[in-house]
């Protein structure tokens, strides 16, 4: 008889098979999509969009965390510290997301030389999901921030001409959509397992993933020890941890 999944596998084994069935399905739509003659801007070494903040769930966190190497881990970490310290200190989403972006700065994932991921097998789900219809430079900080009034007009005029946008940004919103039953099982599996469900930020979530003391509270649905655990690696912040 095979051995009981623990309870950490009953969680990331949905997400996995969610991650797979997204991925053909992606293939699927790319295809058509390209047969009608669109036509989509990524590809290896192309990693503009790789300075964005992104949320997860911990179930999607902890597919990346048993995954990466100690170095990797350490770089993550130092990732986390400082998304915390942009999250205590930033006046407003806008201008969290834009220093997330020029200050904490590209994914330690990242291979800056070749411009690959190097944990993509294992990578989440908003890095699976962003496909831009236009070139890479409009997914660079920067570009759509420094336009003129005239240069915007025009740059909202061609998305709403562009198929596959949602009209008002270029990136391709029905391969977002198509990602969305990942969300859904990584809920369903938390909540069903752990009696609730952990989101936010990628970094933090990946390095809380790795400390026992934070995931032995969470396995045991003890919501507040497990911000205790976070508080004192000092990695709790209401803006990038959610538990409930």
């Amino acid at each position: 008889m095979a051995p009981a999944p623990s309870s950490r596998e009953s969680v990331t084994a949905p997400v996995i098979r969610a991650y797979a069935r997204y991925g053909r399905q992606a293939d699927t739509w790319l295809q058509g999509y390209a047969a009608r003659g669109g036509r989509v801007y990524c590809g290896a070494g192309c990693a503009a969009c790789c300075n964005m903040p992104i949320r997860v769930s911990l179930a999607e966190a902890l597919v990346t965390a048993q995954s990466i190497t100690a170095d990797q881990r350490q770089g993550m970490a130092a990732h986390a510290a400082a998304v915390i310290a942009n999250a205590r200190s930033a006046p407003s989403d806008e201008v969290y997301v834009q220093r997330h972006r020029t200050g904490v700065g590209f994914c330690p994932l990242l291979d800056r030389a070749t411009g690959s991921c190097t944990a993509y097998d294992v990578r989440p789900t908003r890095c699976r999901d962003t496909f831009s219809a236009f070139p890479a430079v409009y997914c660079a900080v920067g570009t759509l921030e420094s336009m003129s009034p005239r240069q915007r007009r025009e740059y909202h005029r061609d998305v709403a001409r562009t198929p596959g946008t949602d009209g008002e940004w270029h990136f391709i919103a029905p391969l977002e959509h198509l990602s969305e039953p990942v969300w859904t099982a990584a809920a369903r599996a938390m909540q069903e397992t752990w009696g609730v469900q952990v989101w936010g930020d990628f970094w933090v979530l990946t390095t809380l993933a790795g400390h026992e003391p934070f995931m032995r509270a969470i396995e045991a649905g003890h919501a507040r020890q497990a911000w205790d655990a976070a508080r004192r690696l000092d990695l709790a912040h209401q803006d990038v941890l959610e538990i409930g």
